[in-house]
């Protein structure tokens, strides 16, 4: 299991949306065995949304705040900015992907998403909990 790994929105998704008791102890266990866990404040920030709309602002506060507790926020700096920008021009990403690769490349990580939008772009490297 890689020692350091990016967590992406998809994988909060799928972890707290997920109805598949299968997919949710691959989750768990994926977490388990990750040595340095991160995530961005964007995806943070998806997440907030997403639960906000859909369950309200008292499961969308629980939800990220268990994520603060057990995972490192990397704030978006001027150079994750920058590095985005050029990663959303060259493979026409939506903006908080590019912001997300450029993150998980700055900091050495490998993503955990099953989003396309990752897949080619040169020098990041991907993977999703399997059975």
């Amino acid at each position: 299991m890689p020692r350091k790994s990016l967590y992406d929105t998809r994988f909060f998704v799928e972890y707290f949306y997920s109805v598949d008791g299968e997919a949710l102890r691959r989750m768990k266990e994926d977490i388990r065995s990750t040595g340095e866990r991160l995530v961005s404040a964007l995806t943070i920030h998806e997440l907030y949304r997403l639960d906000l709309e859909r369950l309200g602002r008292d499961v969308a506060r629980l939800r990220c705040e268990t994520v603060h507790s057990d995972f490192k926020v990397v704030d978006v700096g001027y150079e994750e900015a920058i590095r985005g920008a050029e990663l959303r021009s060259r493979y026409r990403m939506p903006m908080a992907d590019s912001v997300i690769a450029a993150t998980a490349w700055m900091n050495g990580c490998v993503i955990v998403s099953d989003d396309p939008h990752f897949r080619g772009v040169e020098g990041l490297r991907t993977r999703w909990p399997s059975g």
